[in-house]
């Protein structure tokens, strides 16, 4: 390994607390990262990791040299692509929402892979907040408002939203037409992930909004078992109008007080403040983009 490659692979056992996490994202042998480490510390003359049983953190000296090869790597990625229109290689992580996935990412996905064959791509589902850097995660992708501070997001998206319920719940609750008439009612209740409180149900018109708490018989963690629960009839609910549209075609969902729309639903990809952009996340964030824009395109 050069010096340019045991710094990428010291600033990512720093981020991962792990040698044998960090060389598996690198695709390096854990016998030849342990190595390259050793070397490079006697070659400083300093101690830059402290190891235990547990995890793998930064000295003092070693928390310098980090942010010191942090810069360094971005001025070099960035000075790199200026002069030359290098392919992307290596390994990308990244972890997005299941039903963005299934519905626009992975139809899309042989497409990225044949104009990109030296990324190796690693995907895993997930809702919740994800530590971008202890865990490995290159970015992520979300559907709803930014919250997390520390991450830089780039919105790609914009969906319609839809308020449904199952055609035997309406039958034995009724239907409602505005929000004033949804005392009796019951909604599906999600769970956001940063407090475990449910969401309210949202409606707007000219610009006036409601946010209406009602009452639930059961509390779901996920997409697609909340859209099952609405079709299931365990009552209001409200979703992106891509992810009911079979379901709407098939009468398991109808839409109901459409003059009171729900807030459009963001989607953005996030990735972390502290890190470098390396050419493969740059990328992928781009085709995301542009994926994106097309599928919203095709559906006005």
């Amino acid at each position: 390994m050069d010096r340019i490659d045991v710094m990428r692979l010291f600033v990512r056992i720093v981020e991962r607390g792990s040698f044998a996490q960090a060389a598996r994202d690198l695709q390096v042998p854990r016998p030849s990262a342990t190595h390259a480490i050793q070397r490079l510390e006697a070659e400083l003359g300093v101690r830059l990791l402290e190891r235990s049983t547990r995890n793998v953190r930064p000295t003092l000296d070693g928390a310098l040299y980090h942010e010191r090869c942090v810069r360094l790597l971005a001025d070099l990625d960035e000075t790199e692509n200026v002069f030359r229109e290098a392919e992307p290689r290596g390994p990308l992580r990244v972890d997005m929402q299941g039903t963005l996935a299934r519905f626009f990412v992975l139809p899309a996905l042989p497409a990225f892979l044949a104009r990109y064959p030296g990324i190796s791509l690693t995907l895993s589902e997930g809702d919740r907040m994800v530590d971008l850097i202890t865990e490995g995660v290159d970015c992520v992708l979300r559907a709803g408002e930014l919250t997390d501070s520390s991450l830089i997001g780039r919105r790609v998206a914009d969906f319609e939203q839809l308020t449904l319920a199952s055609p035997g719940y309406l039958e034995r609750r009724g239907v409602p037409s505005t929000p004033d008439e949804l005392e009796g009612h019951r909604m599906v209740a999600y769970a956001a992930s940063a407090t475990g409180q449910p969401y309210p149900l949202e409606f707007e018109k000219d610009g006036r909004m409601w946010e209406i708490p009602l009452p639930y018989d059961v509390v779901v963690r996920g997409a697609e078992i909340y859209t099952a629960a609405g079709v299931a009839g365990l009552g209001v609910i409200q979703v992106p109008r891509y992810r009911v549209e079979h379901q709407i075609a098939a009468g398991q969902l109808v839409v109901v007080m459409e003059a009171f729309p729900p807030p459009s639903m963001p989607v953005s990809v996030l990735y972390p403040q502290s890190r470098h952009l390396s050419s493969r996340v740059r990328v992928f964030i781009e085709w995301l983009s542009e994926l994106f824009r097309l599928a919203q395109a095709q559906r006005k």
